[in-house]
């Protein structure tokens, strides 16, 4: 379906791809208009939603996906896995940070919810300066507490194939419609 309303990404779509596969292949589903994000963030019935705001910061979001797709190698794990790209999808993350309200926009984030309700947050704050694994450890602990489905995502075989992408931000090229 054809969507006049939506804003134009920010960067080439091309260029930050991988950063979206990095996720999908994780069995995340893309989050790209504000009607996809209420379809999960307003159904009280879904149980656990993690939403990962997806980032073209190599820094911050370098280590922000690794440490997501880590912590979904957990035996416990959310029920819905749900992610928008901030730069590209920007109608849908304006859409998540408007149940994001008590935080400052920020991007990479990560929050959890469960029955409708934000239990966790990630601002990019908590993000930044650590490494992988020590995102992988606190998003585990908010799994452990607020989730109940049964996890890895993704076998270790499959998990173990997976490539990190870490580009600075200033060298993912702009989107040529903008």
């Amino acid at each position: 379906m054809f969507n006049i309303n939506l804003r134009p990404p920010i960067y080439d779509p091309e260029a930050v791809q991988p950063m979206r596969d990095e996720l999908t292949y994780t069995g995340f589903v893309e989050l790209r208009t504000p009607k996809e994000v209420d379809k999960y963030l307003t159904d009280t019935s879904l149980g656990s939603v993690l939403v990962m705001i997806n980032s073209v910061c190599g820094c911050a979001a370098g280590s922000a996906r690794p440490g997501v797709n880590l912590a979904l190698q957990n035996d416990i794990i959310p029920d819905h896995l749900t992610t928008a790209f901030a730069g590209q999808d920007r109608d849908a993350v304006d859409r998540v940070r408007e149940f994001l309200s008590d935080f400052p926009p920020s991007s990479p984030s990560v929050a959890l919810f469960k029955d409708g309700k934000l239990v966790f947050m990630m601002p990019r704050y908590d993000i930044e300066g650590r490494t992988p694994f020590e995102i992988s450890e606190k998003l585990r602990e908010a799994f452990n507490q607020f989730c109940s489905a049964k996890g890895p995502s993704i076998s270790v075989e499959e998990y173990e194939k997976l490539q990190h992408i870490k580009a600075c931000g200033s060298t993912i090229p702009r989107n040529r419609i903008n």
